[in-house]
Formats: structure tokens, sequence, C-alpha cells
């Protein structure tokens, strides 16, 4: 049976001032940071994995708006595709857990700095978001 690539989601939260991002536990990117998020399992549209890999590796829950792109990352022995998928929500604790070695808030201005190691396109990716948020703000509540 050949090989295919597999569907894959990033779940992107920002605060108006730092990313939750988590240290990836296993291969392909194991040890560097990034954001939650994982395979899109069958049924689930990509909206309900990014929520729910969110839940898995970091305990918060948010609301999944908008695919914000998307990309191939390929490397020995993997090739996902990628959406990464913004969300809304509370910035809460995050708690590690599933394939996170740890998770936290990060500052911007750490990941725009590369103070952790980061996996790659992270920096660019909350820039992107950064700029689809504040375009986009959410609508008032009812």
């Amino acid at each position: 049976m050949p090989r295919r690539p597999e569907l894959a989601v990033l779940a992107i939260l920002l605060t108006e001032d730092h990313a939750l991002l988590v240290q990836r536990r296993n291969p392909p990117d194991a040890g560097l940071w990034g954001f939650p998020g994982g395979r899109v399992e069958y049924g689930e549209t990509v909206f309900q994995a990014a929520e729910r890999e969110l839940r898995e590796e970091t305990g918060l829950t948010a609301t999944a708006c908008h695919v914000l792109g998307h990309a191939d990352a390929i490397s020995p022995g993997f090739h996902f595709y990628l959406a990464g998928v913004i969300c809304r929500g509370e910035a809460g604790v995050p708690v590690a857990a599933d394939d996170a070695l740890d998770a936290r808030w990060v500052p911007l201005s750490e990941v725009e700095a590369g103070a952790l190691p980061l996996s790659p396109a992270v920096a660019e990716t909350c820039a992107a978001a950064r700029a689809w948020l504040a375009a986009n703000p959410p609508p008032p509540a009812s």
C-alpha cells in the first residue's frame, strides 16, 4: 500500500502579546516549540480537530474560526499536510498533556527573537495570525 501524506492541524491561539506554544515530545519536531496540533481523525473537520488537539495537549478550550493557511511538512519518515487554524478563547493556564512535553504562553517578542527552539515558520505564522485577528475582531456578544 503506498504511503500518503496525512492531514494535520495546528491550533493557533494568541492573546494581544502572547502565543500558546507546546514543546513537542515526538518526531518530527521532538524538542521544538510550536502550536498544539496533530492528525485530523476520520469524520472530523479541521475546526473540530484543532479544538480537540488544543484541549488534549493543553487542557484549554477555544473556538476555531479561520484557516490561516496550509503547508507541507516533509521530513524522513513523515509527510503531513498542515492546516493552520486560528482559534479564539480565554488565556487560561495551559497544562501539557498527550504528546506535549511542556505548554506555555510565550511572549510574541520572544517568538520573534527566536528565544526558544521553534518549529519552522512559527514566528511568521504568529505575525500572520496577529494581522488576521486585528482585521477580524470577534463579533459583539449578544
